[in-house]
């Protein structure tokens, strides 16, 4: 019998029979492979709920969507609302006096504000000298809306924005760069971006690049870092893929130039193959997940992002509308272009920042805020109004959503004897266009002074379920098991301001 038996093994080995235990693990493996496609198809894994299954999205919108992709840009700093897309007359007109000195007094006392500027004591000096509006301001368009002259071209263009002038938050900190992007003060923890909400919400449009860009210097370490465009328990999946506005370096990993595509490719199978194997054994590892879809879509960017990039296909006057004919526009010109190709493409949300690239404390205007102001618009004003009307002339307004904001606006009053206005969550402006967002008019206010919203308030999430809403998705059926959300997190769509 023991001979037996040892002959039977010696067969299944070098005679290409199997034993019954060999081969029902060689099959689970087979089918492991199957279900892993599956799997990074939509990038999830069912996970089971006490009273049924629950299953991740499955890549189609809730409802029928009025855009495709989003456009996000976020001036990273907090630019003063007061001299760009609010103006406020009554800043010139008590120009020198105290707040309490003028008609608007109570604004100090309100119980709307009370607790947020009892907060805002503590730990900084509330400034409450008014300091008069740093630009002149009139009306564009048909519209009539008047922004400030630092948006000669962007001016062009309101008839197509819609002004959210009411916006508050709640982190007085450049944290809340973190919280204006996930609508959660960095003192809650981390939790998922908007765009890893709506890459995680909704299928592919180009399977061969990212679903979510980004494009700018990232949040930095100490205000939230990668965690302000992170997908947190959603999945490092999800995050946002960075990438670089040069045409003659926009990837890190390109294409070594003595390595031919099929040795390359050989070389991804492999490693492909290897880590399949790992994930039998850690079928749950979300990192592992992430980083074998990672190589496969690495491999795949390696042919596509640089033809994102061959600016050269543009005709001189698109590239002018962009201001790449001028020199401090031209790098965000790279990048507005960049972020049009990119959704012309198919990929659904990209993140820009501006700032922190072009100066040191970027749109942190604490001194001179005239001149930091003034200098950071003339580099973004044309490259986003081109963007605007590219966008529509290509018949891709329609389908993308353009947002713009910074993670608070400044105060109405002066900070010390430096010209600068401190950091203000109270109220600020971000605008919004196309995808669906009526133009041309503005919504919700801050009292005269620039100091809180008081009509139509809307905390950041709003913003989120706005943007969330014209893709199709109902954040409240996005929900993970085990992740308890806040009524506040999942905002409410502005209706007054879509079509």
């Amino acid at each position: 019998m023991k001979e037996k038996q040892q002959l039977t093994h010696s067969c299944s080995s070098c005679c290409g029979r199997v034993n019954r235990r060999v081969f029902l693990t060689d099959l689970g493996m087979g089918f492991t492979g199957l279900v892993l496609g599956a799997m990074f198809q939509r990038e999830g894994i069912a996970l089971a709920s006490t009273s049924e299954a629950w299953l991740p999205p499955d890549g189609k919108p809730h409802f029928t969507p009025k855009a495709k992709s989003v456009i996000w840009i976020f001036m990273q700093g907090g630019v003063s609302h007061v001299d760009t897309f609010d103006p406020k007359p009554a800043l010139n007109k008590y120009d020198g006096m105290t707040i309490g000195e003028t008609p608007y007094r109570d604004v100090l006392t309100s119980p709307l504000v009370k607790k947020n500027v009892q907060e805002l004591t503590t730990d900084r000096k509330l400034m409450t000298k008014i300091f008069p509006m740093q630009v002149g301001y009139r009306k564009h368009g048909q519209s009539g809306i008047e922004i400030s002259d630092w948006w000669p071209q962007l001016g062009n263009c309101i008839d197509d924005m819609a002004l959210i002038r009411s916006v508050w938050t709640t982190d007085n900190d450049h944290t809340g760069q973190l919280q204006f992007h996930t609508g959660r003060h960095i003192f809650d923890g981390i939790f998922p971006s908007i765009g890893s909400w709506v890459h995680y919400g909704l299928g592919s449009l180009n399977d061969n690049l990212p679903q979510f860009v980004v494009l700018g210097p990232m949040v930095p370490p100490q205000l939230g870092g990668i965690a302000a465009v992170g997908g947190s328990y959603l999945g490092p999946e999800h995050s946002g893929v960075q990438l670089e506005a040069d045409p003659d370096n926009p990837l890190p990993f390109a294409f070594p130039p003595d390595v031919y595509n099929e040795e390359q490719k050989n070389e991804f199978e492999f490693v492909k193959r290897l880590n399949q194997l790992d994930t039998v054994k850690y079928p749950s590892d979300p990192v592992l997940r992430a980083r074998i879809k990672s190589y496969e879509l690495a491999f795949r960017m390696q042919t596509k992002v640089p033809e994102v990039f061959r600016f050269e296909e543009e005709s001189a006057v698109t590239r002018k509308l962009y201001g790449l004919d001028q020199e401090n526009t031209r790098s965000f010109g790279h990048v507005c272009l960049t972020a049009r190709r990119l959704v012309e493409k198919g990929v659904r949300f990209v993140q820009v920042f501006h700032g922190y690239e072009m100066d040191g404390n970027g749109w942190d205007a604490h001194s001179d805020l005239q001149k930091n102001h003034a200098k950071l618009c003339a580099q973004v004003d044309h490259p986003i109004a081109g963007l605007l009307k590219d966008l529509k002339q290509r018949g891709l307004l329609d389908e993308t959503v353009v947002v713009c904001g910074s993670e608070f606006g400044r105060t109405p009053g002066v900070e010390g004897a430096r010209g600068g206005r401190d950091h203000h969550p109270f109220g600020f402006t971000v605008w919004m266009a196309g995808g669906g967002i009526k133009g041309g008019m503005a919504h919700g206010a801050t009292d005269d002074l620039g100091f809180h919203a008081v009509e139509h308030r809307h905390y950041v999430t709003d913003i989120h379920a706005t943007v969330l809403h014209q893709l199709g998705l109902d954040p409240r059926r996005l929900e993970v098991p085990g992740q308890k959300r806040l009524e506040i997190d999942f905002g409410k769509p502005i209706t007054e301001i879509i079509v």
